[in-house]
């Protein structure tokens, strides 16, 4: 075995729906749904985003840190604060089109659930 069989792939072998599949394993956690959320309306300190996200700091730290290392926010220090900010706007527009996708599968279900549901029995007044 040469010494290049044994490398991992580069980035840029790589097939691009390999890359798909860890960004949206890397969106695939609750509270990092909710940290992209409030990033979304604006930069937040770690102080403001914990208790919106209503987690303990350690957990949110490392939930950032997942964010941080992928790229997909970016930190920056303010005195003894850490701010963070998304790095594309496009992770905005993302979370917006989940949002409409879930809510017209959500709709649908619901149309179904209904469609199944046995008709009220007829009262007999009589």
């Amino acid at each position: 075995m040469t010494a290049d069989s044994t490398r991992q792939p580069s980035v840029t072998t790589v097939p691009l729906y390999q890359h798909k599949a860890e960004f949206f394993k890397t969106l695939g956690h609750p509270v990092r749904i909710r940290v992209l959320e409030l990033l979304s309306q604006r930069e937040h300190t770690v102080a403001e985003l914990l208790p919106e996200v209503g987690v303990e700091p350690a957990h949110l730290s490392q939930q950032l840190a997942i964010l941080r290392r992928t790229g997909i926010v970016a930190s920056r220090r303010e005195g003894a604060s850490v701010v963070y900010r998304l790095t594309s706007p496009e992770i905005s527009e993302l979370l917006t089109v989940a949002r409409s996708i879930l809510t017209a599968l959500l709709t649908d279900r619901a149309g179904l659930l209904d469609d199944l549901r046995p008709e009220a029995a007829p009262t007999h007044d009589d």
